[in-house]
């Protein structure tokens, strides 16, 4: 998939782009980082859930996520 600089391109094609194997792995490890630290909407989008099933996808076993409230305003 070629895509031209300012062309709009839409949601489909996009996801299309991220569902093909062959696209995605013309990604650089950077690319790759850039879009995963700035895909999420904001905090609410960052669970203990979502990090935990990161970590088991990626087979990471060194780290672990502990869930605490904080109920003092800062």
């Amino acid at each position: 998939m070629k895509m031209n600089i300012g062309k709009k391109i839409s949601r489909e094609d996009f996801m299309e782009f991220f569902r093909n194997i062959d696209e995605l792995n013309q990604l650089t490890p950077d690319d790759r980082i850039e879009i995963f630290k700035s895909i999420l909407l904001g905090s609410s989008d960052i669970t203990k859930e979502l990090l935990d099933d990161l970590l088991i996808n990626y087979s990471v076993d060194n780290l672990g996520v502990i869930e605490f409230y904080n109920d003092e305003k800062q």
